[in-house]
C-alpha cells in the first residue's frame, strides 16, 4: 500500500512538472513569458554539433548510394545489420558482365578474334569486380562506420543532454514566474511571504540544475572539434581506398589495351574484312602504336605471307603474341614471346597452323603468332 502510494504521488509530480513546462513553453512562444537565453559559446556549440550531424548524414548517405547504387541491395544489407547477421554474398555489375564476356568468348571459340577479345575483357572485368569489392569492404570499415557510430552513438547522448538541458531551462523560468508572481502577490498580502520564501528556495535548486546541465551539455559539445579531426582522419583513409581503386583499374584497363592492341594485323584485317565493319579509329591507333613498337627483327604476318605459308611445305619461326591453352591434345599450348616452328599441313583449316617446338607438336591458332624475317 506504502508502495502505490509513492507510486501515485511519483506520478502526480511527473505530471504536475510536466504541465508546468508545457505552460512555460506555451506562454514563451506567445510572448508572455520571459526565457532565459543560453550563453553565446553555448550556442554556438550547439550549433556546430547540429550542422555537424546534418552534414555527417548527408555525407553518409551519398557515399551508401556511391558504393552501392542498387537501393534494394542497400535496404537489405541494413536489414541484416540490423538483425546482427552477415549479408549474403551477391555478384556485382563488373564481375557478372565479365562472366557473361567469359562464357561468350568461350562459346564462339577462344581462337577466333572476337572470342579471344571477350575473354580477355572478361577477365579484367572481373579483376575491376575485385577490387570494387575491396573498395566497398575498406570505404565501409574505416570511413561510413565511423560516421555512423557519431550519428546513432554520440550525438544521441548529446541530443539526450540538450533535451535535459531544454527541461531544466523551462522549469528555470517557470520558477522564475512563480517567483515573481509571489512577489507581486505580497505587496497586497502579508499572507503570501511563505509562499515567496518557498519560490526563492525553488529558484535556487532549479538554478543549480539548470547550471550543472549546461555544464555537462558544454562538456559534451566540446567534444565535436575532436569528431570532426577524427573524422578528418576516416576520410584520408576514403581518400587512399579510392586511390588505390582507380589505380587499380586504370592499370587493369592498360593492360588490357596493350593485349587487345597486340593482335596482328592479319587478325584485324581478316576479322574486318569478315565482319563488313570498319575498325573504331581508338581501335586502330591502339594497333598502330603497338606495331610501332615492335622490334625492327620482328615482322607482324600480313595476310599474302600467311597465304604463303599455308600453301608451302616449308617451315617459319614464330614468336608467341600471348598465351593459349590448348583445348584438347591435338593443340599446342602456346606461352608468350616463345619463338616456335610452324609449317602448313594440307587440309588444315585456314585459321591454324601447325606449331613445333622440342618434341611436342600440335596444331596453333594463327592469330596468335608473328612470323619472324
Amino acid at each position: 500500500m506504502n508502495i502505490m502510494d509513492f507510486n501515485v504521488k511519483k506520478l502526480a509530480a511527473d505530471a504536475g512538472t510536466f504541465l508546468s513546462r508545457a505552460v512555460q513553453f506555451t506562454e514563451e512562444k506567445l510572448g508572455q513569458a520571459e526565457k532565459t537565453e543560453l550563453d553565446a559559446h553555448l550556442e554556438n556549440l550547439l550549433s556546430k554539433a547540429e550542422c555537424t550531424k546534418i552534414w555527417t548524414e548527408k555525407i553518409m548517405k551519398q557515399t551508401e548510394v556511391l558504393l552501392q547504387p542498387n537501393p534494394n541491395a542497400r535496404i537489405e544489407e541494413f536489414v541484416y545489420e540490423k538483425l546482427d547477421r552477415k549479408a549474403p554474398s551477391r555478384i556485382n555489375n563488373p564481375e557478372l558482365l565479365g562472366q557473361y564476356m567469359i562464357d561468350a568468348g568461350t562459346e564462339f571459340g577462344p581462337g577466333t578474334a572476337y572470342g579471344n577479345a571477350l575473354i580477355k575483357c572478361g577477365e579484367t572485368q572481373k579483376r575491376i569486380g575485385t577490387a570494387d569489392r575491396e573498395l566497398i569492404q575498406t570505404s565501409a570499415l574505416n570511413f561510413l562506420t565511423p560516421l555512423r557510430n557519431f550519428i546513432e552513438g554520440d550525438y544521441k547522448t548529446i541530443a539526450k543532454e540538450r533535451k535535459l538541458l531544454q527541461n531544466k531551462r523551462l522549469d528555470l523560468d517557470a520558477a522564475k514566474t512563480r517567483l515573481k508572481k509571489a512577489k507581486a502577490a505580497e505587496t497586497r498580502s502579508s499572507i503570501w511571504a511563505e509562499e515567496v520564501t518557498k519560490s526563492e528556495q525553488e529558484l535556487r535548486i532549479t538554478q543549480s540544475e539548470f547550471d550543472r546541465q549546461a555544464e555537462i551539455t558544454r562538456l559534451l559539445l566540446e567534444g565535436i572539434s575532436s569528431t570532426h579531426a577524427h573524422h578528418l582522419r576516416c576520410l584520408n583513409d576514403f581518400v587512399e581506398a579510392q586511390m588505390t581503386y582507380y589505380a587499380q583499374c586504370y592499370q587493369y584497363m592498360l593492360d588490357l589495351q596493350k593485349q587487345l592492341g597486340s593482335f596482328p594485323s592479319s587478325y584485324l584485317s581478316n576479322n574486318n574484312q569478315t565482319s563488313g565493319t570498319p575498325m573504331p579509329p581508338s581501335l586502330a591507333n591502339a594497333v598502330g602504336s603497338s606495331a610501332v613498337a615492335s622490334t625492327s627483327s620482328l615482322v607482324i604476318t600480313s595476310p599474302s605471307s600467311l597465304s604463303d605459308l599455308k600453301e608451302s611445305s616449308g617451315s617459319r619461326k614464330a614468336r608467341v603474341l600471348y598465351d593459349y591453352d590448348a583445348a584438347n591434345s591435338t593443340e599446342l599450348s602456346l606461352l608468350a614471346d616463345e619463338v616456335i616452328t610452324v609449317f602448313s599441313v594440307v587440309g588444315m583449316d585456314s585459321d591454324w597452323l601447325m606449331g613445333e617446338r622440342g618434341n611436342q607438336k600440335g596444331k596453333v591458332p594463327i592469330t596468335y603468332l608473328e612470323l619472324l624475317n
